[in-house]
């Protein structure tokens, strides 16, 4: 009787825990999902509560698809490689219906003249483009889209998106893509927290989403909120005919979908699905930057195949870049790392492509007299490449009697010292070393993820710093304990920790990121690897005199002699000097490996420059050419053979490319060409 009761009890407990599980996995789905939640925040605690209370009791009952196990890994020290079950491909792109138009007729020129040809247009999510592994109904492996043929695994950062089910009732091998996003909202919250932590906030959605799927401790991906959804499935035809009907099947199964695709018959109905969707699109609470239009047939898009380049069958419709209009309600006038003065418009705050813009790039002078800009005019501001905010004009009909012409300031805005002109530049700069504001970018510099790579360290946490004359140069950063950190303002002794161990981590990096870190005039992140691969150690670049200089660079392909006599002077500058003794004096950078394979390889004898917005980080594709032989440049110049073009590339490399006759790819080119 007694071990009646007691399995009776068990089965009883295995029950209410199965209706736990079930009844927070329909919760997750409805909010993150559907973004239709049932329950309030106060009553999906208290379930999650009830889950946490019944497996501590009996941790028998816990299931590896337990929503408490969501984010249950310990953290990792890298990341790890996987090849995808097929590669990732990018898409052509458009932004005139005259080429989409083309795009119709060659698909129909490729077909069948009986053949009836219809297409699925979807929302071009602005995210981070990922592959989803089920096998046996269960989700076992994630990854990132890397250089379509290679990502990194990121399965257990993946599992803490709750929209995203682990288990489903599909048997069959199952490989999808999906989309990491993370909603504008959400995204609010996120940036208000590290605001408080004194972190810079994220620009935009995209940024957050894509930075955090490569995080190595899960537990900090899950606080960015993040939400996936699913465009693709490479087992298709097995579970439809289509690609609308698929989409709607995977949704049936719970996997999370943006419902919003449609099938249209033609141009017609597709130019006008394009125009809704334009025009709806800030009523989205995820950023998109158009549409894609696919064949929707997946027996006619099997045909149809592809180029070297490109699938046949599909095409990227991009929206134009959005504008708005808003008072300019001062001018500011920053100084940055190198001393270099840059107006700034202080806006009246607006909506623009999904984030609140107050202020914007004026440039310089000369950009402020052609645009007649002045305090208190109605402006037009646009996002060059989608990111950064520009004023691009002035409605001068509707400005206020006696509006006063606006000049730069003689003296720097921040130490009160007499700004300067080198030669022939526009720029006017501070000569002031000394300058708070500029040892504030300097060490924001320092500290960006393409040469120190300091986490924590944010902007507001840097301006303390420096007030408070605990930091003034970048060096100081290694000298930092608790004791001194205890003294700033919402800056509690975790907060301490994270950045004290972020600080002592950057210890190791190579030296290539410690010279481009410190910034030396006209020595970019390329150039850096060069200057390193030749010194080795800093101790040795130490040791250099002007004439070293000359001589151990001036036969560096690529390293100009205006780059060259640059490094001479920074090494033959006293406060430069002092600068990098006191960084070694604290064992700051290991020894670089020279690249000993950049001289053979596919590419060997070709040049390239990297632009745009890209699936991996650009080091890692400079790292790429580098191994497979080739070289790279900072930037298109004479002797520049291709430029390798992401999304959102600006004007001026396009230019410089077709003047200096760069071939312009893209990065499932480079990758071909890697591959030989």
């Amino acid at each position: 009787m007694i071990t009646g009761r007691q399995t009776m009890s068990d089965k009883t407990k295995g029950s209410r825990h199965s209706e736990l599980v079930r009844e927070i996995q329909y919760h997750d789905h409805r909010y993150y999902v559907l973004d239709d939640p049932e329950i309030s925040d106060f009553e999906y605690d208290r379930l999650y509560r009830s889950l946490v209370e019944l497996e501590t009791s009996h941790p028998e009952l816990v299931t590896a698809d337990s929503p408490t196990k969501r984010v249950g890994a310990t953290p990792r020290a890298d990341l790890v490689s996987v090849t995808h079950v097929a590669p990732m491909t990018s898409l052509d792109n458009t932004y005139s219906e005259s080429e989409l138009r083309d795009f119709i007729r060659r698909v129909k020129e490729n077909l069948a003249d009986d053949e009836v040809v219809r297409f699925c247009v979807e929302p071009k999510l602005d995210g981070a483009s990922v592959e989803l592994v089920y096998r046996q109904g269960r989700f076992v492996q994630g990854s990132t889209r890397g250089d379509g043929t290679t990502g990194e695994e990121i399965t257990e950062n993946l599992r803490t998106i709750r929209g995203l089910p682990l288990v489903i009732e599909h048997r069959d091998p199952l490989t999808l893509r999906a989309e990491a996003v993370i909603f504008r909202r959400d995204l609010e919250r996120v940036n208000e927290r590290r605001l408080l932590e004194g972190e810079q906030p994220f620009a935009n959605p995209r940024n957050a989403a894509s930075g955090g799927l490569r995080m190595l401790d899960p537990r900090e991906v899950a606080e960015r909120h993040l939400r996936l959804f699913v465009w693709q499935c490479l087992e298709g035809a097995s579970l439809a005919p289509s690609q609308a009907i698929v989409l709607d099947r995977l949704a049936a199964l719970g996997l999370p979908m943006h419902q919003r695709h449609k099938v249209c018959d033609g141009i017609d109905t597709i130019m006008e699905y394009l125009t809704s969707l334009d025009r709806s699109r800030r009523d989205l609470p995820f950023d998109i930057d158009g549409a894609v239009v696919k064949v929707d047939s997946f027996a006619q898009q099997g045909r149809l195949g592809k180029t070297a380049k490109f699938p046949r069958w599909a095409i990227a419709f991009k929206f134009a870049a959005e504008r708005a209009q808003t008072r300019l309600l001062d001018i500011a006038v920053q100084v940055g790392r190198t001393g270099v003065l840059t107006p700034v418009a202080v806006l009246e705050p607006v909506q623009l492509a999904g984030t609140v813009v107050s202020r914007a790039s004026l440039h310089n002078q000369q950009n402020i007299d052609s645009l007649d800009a002045r305090i208190g005019d109605l402006v037009s501001i646009e996002k060059a490449g989608e990111i950064i905010p520009q004023v691009i004009a002035v409605d001068t009909g509707s400005r206020f009697p006696g509006a006063a012409v606006f000049r730069m300031p003689d003296t720097c805005p921040s130490c009160g010292t007499t700004v300067v002109r080198r030669g022939e530049e526009v720029a006017l700069r501070c000569p002031n070393a000394r300058c708070p504001a500029v040892i504030r970018q300097s060490i924001l510099h320092f500290s960006r993820r393409f040469a120190m790579d300091i986490d924590h360290l944010g902007e507001s946490l840097i301006d303390q710093l420096v007030e408070r004359g605990l930091v003034a140069d970048v060096a100081d950063l290694y000298q930092l304990d608790m004791n001194a950190l205890k003294v700033l303002d919402r800056f509690g002794p975790k907060s301490a920790e994270n950045l004290l161990r972020a600080i002592a981590t950057s210890k190791e990096q190579p030296l290539e990121r410690l010279i481009t870190g410190v910034g030396i005039e006209l020595i970019g992140q390329v150039a850096s690897r060069q200057l390193a691969e030749v010194a080795i150690t800093l101790e040795n670049l130490l040791a250099w005199t002007a004439e070293d200089v000359q001589e151990k660079l001036g036969t560096i392909d690529g390293f100009g002699p205006k780059m060259v006599e640059a490094v001479a002077v920074f090494l033959t500058d006293e406060s430069k000097r002092n600068l990098l003794n006191k960084i070694a004096a604290q064992g700051v950078s290991r020894a670089q490996v020279a690249n000993q394979t950049q001289r053979t390889g596919p590419l060997s004898g070709k040049s390239f420059c990297v632009t745009g917005v890209l699936t991996r980080p650009r080091d890692e594709v400079h790292a790429a050419i580098l191994a497979a032989g080739g070289t790279v440049h900072d930037k298109v110049k004479k002797g520049t053979q291709f430029l390798v073009a992401g999304d959102k590339v600006g004007k001026s490399k396009l230019d410089a490319a077709k003047k200096n006759g760069a071939e312009i790819i893209d990065e499932a080119r480079l990758h071909a060409m890697i591959l030989g």
